[in-house]
Formats: C-alpha cells, sequence, structure tokens
C-alpha cells in the first residue's frame, strides 16, 4: 500500500466522506430512472469542482493544485466505492493531454476552465468494437476534421472533445458539425457515437509522436483506480453478507470453503491495489508509465472480472435482482474491462514492450 502524506490522507478521507454521504449507489439509481443522456448529476459535479478534484493534477498557474496522480487516483477510488456517476475520470485525462501537448495560449485557454468545473472535457478515440487506437482514420485537412468514434464516454455533458486523428490530437469545441449518436452500455452511463463532419480543430502540437499513447496511459492508469475502488466494495459488502446471512442454521462465514474463496479475493486484492498505486506513482515520478499502465489495466481487469463474479455468486439468486446494489458493480466492470484495452490486447502490448 502506498504511503500517504498527511495532505493525501485528508484528501482521500474527504472523498471518502462526500461520496458516502452525498453520493451513494441510490444517488445513482436516481440518475438512471431519470433517463438523462448526461447520466450525471450538475450539482454534485459542481461540487466536486468546488472542492478542487478537477484540478488535483493542473499546475497551479492555471488554477489547479498540481497534487500529483495518486492524489488523483485517491479520489477517484473513493468514488468507484459508491458507483459515484461523473466525469471526473476524462475530464483529468483530456487535462492531461493539454498539460503535456498544449502550448502556452492552448493552456491559458483551457486547464482553468476545466480546473473549476466551468466546461467538462473527454477523450475521442476508437473508431470500431473494440479499444484499437493503431486504427485511426479521422482526419484533418485545412483546420477541419472529420471522422466517426465509437462509445466516447461522457460525451453527452462535454464540451470539449480531445481527438485522435492520423496525425495527432486534436480540440474540437461542441457545436456545428459535431452530431452525436447515444450507445446504451450496461453501466448505464453516457456513451455515444460521435461524428465530426469538418468541424474546426486545433492541434495539441507539443507532445511528440508518443502523445496519444502517453494520455492513454493515464486512461488506463485512472479507470483502473476507480477499478480498485469497486472491486473494494465488492468485497467488502460480500464479506459483511456471509457474515449476517444464515443458512442450514449456519452463518455462511463459518463454511470453510468460502472462507478460502475470500481468502483468495483478498490476495488478489492486494495484488490489485500494489498494481494500481504503482501505475499512479509512476506518473508521478516520470518512469517507466508505458509498462506500469499495462500492469495496472491488466490487473484491474482481472480482479475486478473475479470479485464481481465472485460477488454475484456469494449473495446467490437475490445478487441478480435489482434489489441489491452489487450487480450494479459487474455491469460497470464489463464496461471498463473493454475501456482502454481488454486484458488480451493489454497482454499483447506488454509482450511487445518486452520484445525490445
Amino acid at each position: 500500500m502506498a504511503v500517504l502524506n498527511e495532505e493525501q490522507e485528508m484528501l482521500r478521507d474527504m472523498a471518502r466522506e462526500w461520496a458516502t454521504n452525498e453520493s451513494p449507489v441510490t444517488e445513482f439509481r436516481k440518475i438512471r430512472a431519470s433517463g438523462q443522456p448526461e447520466a450525471f448529476n450538475r450539482d454534485a459535479y459542481a461540487a466536486m469542482a468546488q472542492m478542487g478534484w478537477d484540478g488535483v493534477i493542473i499546475p497551479e498557474e492555471h488554477g489547479g493544485s498540481d497534487f500529483g496522480w495518486l492524489s488523483a487516483g485517491l479520489v477517484v477510488e473513493e468514488l468507484g466505492k459508491t458507483l459515484t456517476a461523473s466525469p471526473l475520470v476524462m475530464n483529468t485525462v483530456a487535462a492531461s493531454a493539454i498539460i503535456l501537448g498544449g502550448n502556452d495560449e492552448q493552456k491559458a485557454k483551457y486547464l482553468p476552465k476545466l480546473a473549476s468545473g466551468e466546461i467538462i472535457a473527454t477523450l475521442a478515440v476508437d473508431e470500431g468494437a473494440s479499444h484499437d487506437p493503431s486504427r485511426i482514420e479521422a482526419t484533418v485537412s485545412d483546420g477541419k476534421l472529420s471522422g466517426t468514434k465509437t462509445f466516447v464516454p461522457e460525451a453527452h455533458g462535454a464540451d470539449l472533445f480531445v481527438v485522435a486523428a492520423q496525425d495527432g490530437l486534436y480540440f474540437v469545441e461542441k457545436g456545428d458539425g459535431v452530431s452525436l449518436a447515444a450507445r446504451k452500455l450496461a453501466d448505464q452511463r453516457s456513451h455515444a457515437e460521435i461524428t465530426f463532419d469538418g468541424v474546426a480543430a486545433d492541434k495539441l502540437a507539443e507532445g511528440g509522436e508518443n502523445l496519444l499513447d502517453d494520455v492513454l496511459d493515464r486512461a488506463r492508469i485512472l479507470s483502473a483506480a476507480e477499478m480498485l475502488g469497486m472491486a473494494q466494495q465488492v468485497f467488502d459488502v460480500t464479506l459483511d453478507y456471509l457474515k449476517q446471512r444464515v443458512q442450514f442454521n449456519q452463518v455462511l462465514a463459518t463454511f470453510q470453503a468460502l472462507q478460502h474463496r475470500m481468502a483468495d479475493l483478498f490476495a488478489d486484492l492486494a495484488q490489485m491495489r500494489s498494481a494500481v498505486e504503482g501505475g499512479l506513482q509512476a506518473l508521478d515520478s516520470g518512469f517507466g508509465i508505458d509498462r506500469a499502465a499495462t500492469i495496472a489495466k491488466t490487473e484491474a481487469n482481472r480482479v475486478l472480472h473475479t470479485i464481481s463474479n465472485q460477488g454475484i455468486q456469494l449473495h446467490g439468486g437475490i445478487g441478480m435482482t435489482d434489489e441489491y446494489d452489487i450487480g450494479f458493480y459487474l455491469k460497470r466492470a464489463r464496461v471498463l474491462e473493454a475501456s482502454f484495452g481488454s486484458s488480451s490486447w493489454l497482454k499483447d502490448r506488454f509482450a511487445t514492450m518486452s520484445s525490445y
């Protein structure tokens, strides 16, 4: 487990208290029931921005706190525990693209607005049914971008898109030439297919040829932090259930076979935490980011998949019902597992890294 300083402990505790009291899973149920395409609470997101969470990785000169990626991960982990629906992860990733690849003018224009929550940004990369950043067909001609992006997260609430084209990353503001078609996934969050039809685009030209990979690694690590929070919550809820559920006149937690299963999950969770925190610390140190991101997301995929399955199974048939929250974690898990690299894609990537 990462060693936190006093400020990081305070940030984590604040995020935990807010998520528990102000954004429990019942709030997600309300958002789901509303049917709004944005699929998040604007007032709740404004509260997050007021607490400074949008600016954790943004430099102080642009309105942020420059508190580092480990700190950002602590917040995201706590929000993951309660399935808080917000564009915080994608907004942070988009901000990182500007920090890495933007010029001084672009940073001054967008970063303060992202840090304050005045605008929301997201990342639009994939064009097929699965994650594959090597297959980008979107093009830019005379400053106009054309192409289609599939399953863009948090698209409906975004004011700004960081879009991958064949020759790099570009800014596109929502407006004429940007059309969204909602895509309903199992997690009931905002996803859309976006068509860019000759829309004005501003290139992020300062990040070098690996800018897209660098930004995606940040998306992988921060998504893994959300998955860590989800896995921890599923484990805790399932353990509590086993301690109070009685069958055959015995508490389920007294059965040795179930104790062994929970012990295995506990070990998996510890390994996942090590990988995710290692990824966040790699971002803060600037060393070995690509490998750390690949490992973090691969472990997050593996462990959350296992724990979410076991959580349902150990709850029994009632775990499949809408009455219990446990099923929401499995549905969100399946979407996040496919985001920014499935396990097989990530393993192929790591094998390629290891070959040179």
